[in-house]
């Protein structure tokens, strides 16, 4: 590993501290060196609060070493103002000699505005060190910037026998019928603090009535993304709680008495997952979690329109019920968490 790699790998490092806090952000982290030696670290932690590079020039002790130092960032410095000023102003003005760009950033406003800036105010810059680990980092934020879609997220529960839920019973009450152990479900909750959004069908709502939020762990709750084209689902659902913010796509207008639960009409005779997509862009969302049920995760499998799958093979036999969808691409890796395996698969695009 040469110098440069291994200092924006501590960048990297940095960055993953601020998981799931900087939306609509992309996580960043920056180390200053001087002489062989770290002497200011930082990374961006919340939107709105001051960037990676502010906060690690910011705890530099001895600012007169900035003239002579190489400051690392894991992605190219802003060149805009937003919530806060652009970084490569701040690095300029500190007449901070060399940099080291892990990536170039995709947002419009930037795409290597900041690398331009700094070159031209006679700093030497180095661009593209562990790209694809920086890339990787922030593939919601790529991802959004790049496809003007949300990163996907396919995630289910299946039998060992391949079924997502047993054949329900007449008069069976409405709620979730676990697969998975307490672990799974715990790193589910996980899940859901770091992504932006979730989304169910109609028949996972009727069925397993479920609140959609990180009760089992800390963190922000997503928002709530419901398919209802009749309206069929119950509003004495959890979903209607109003607890989270909650987006509800249907066929015809309602108006909300509920201030944090929006009705948006979509068409149902057309391609709903464009349509879907097209929401999620223009209300900023850049990850969701696809939860289910069936149709709906099937839908996205069957439009080549999702980035990872998640999925949990549990011990529990049902012998029959609703089939797991199909699904083909690249297997990452698979591991045990207690009795449950897990597979994550990436698509092939």
């Amino acid at each position: 590993m040469n110098i440069h790699e291994k200092y924006i790998k501590r960048c990297i490092e940095l960055a993953k501290n601020g998981f799931g806090t900087t939306y609509p952000n992309p996580m960043v982290g920056s180390v200053i060196v001087y002489d062989g030696k770290i002497i200011g670290e930082g990374w961006h932690k919340k939107s709105g609060e001051p960037h990676a590079e502010v906060n690690a020039i910011k705890s530099v002790k001895d600012k007169s070493l900035l003239k002579k130092a190489t400051i690392y960032v894991s992605l190219e410095p802003c060149s805009h103002f937003g919530k806060t000023p652009p970084c490569c102003d701040l690095i300029i003005e500190h007449r901070i000699p060399n940099v080291v760009v892990g990536t170039v950033d995709p947002n419009e406003k930037v795409a290597g505005r900041g690398i331009k800036k700094i070159v031209e105010s006679g700093a030497s810059v180095v661009v593209g060190i562990l790209e694809e680990e920086c890339n990787e980092l922030n593939k919601r934020f790529f991802t959004f910037h790049q496809k003007q879609r949300p990163y996907i997220i396919l995630k289910w529960a299946e039998s060992q026998d391949g079924f997502l839920a047993p054949e329900k019973e007449i008069n069976q009450e409405r709620k979730p019928v676990w697969i998975t152990n307490t672990y799974s479900r715990q790193l589910v909750h996980k899940w859901r603090s770091e992504e932006q959004a979730i989304l169910v069908g109609t028949q996972t709502v009727i069925d397993d009535n479920p609140k959609l939020n990180v009760r089992d762990w800390s963190g922000n709750n997503p928002v709530r993304v419901v398919l209802d084209q009749h309206n069929r689902i119950s509003k004495d659902s959890f979903i209607f709680d109003d607890s989270v913010k909650t987006i509800v796509l249907t066929k015809s207008e309602i108006v909300s008495e509920k201030e944090n639960t929006i009705f948006i009409v979509i068409d149902f005779n057309q391609n709903i997952v464009p349509q879907l997509l097209s929401i999620l862009y223009q209300n900023q969302i850049q990850s969701i979690i696809i939860e289910g049920g069936l149709q709906t995760l099937q839908t996205f499998i069957d439009h080549n329109i999702w980035d990872e799958a998640r999925v949990f093979i549990g011990k529990t036999v049902f012998e029959k019920g609703t089939k797991a969808p199909v699904i083909s691409g690249n297997r990452i890796s698979k591991t045990q968490i207690g009795s449950d395996e897990l597979i994550y698969i990436r698509n092939h695009d």
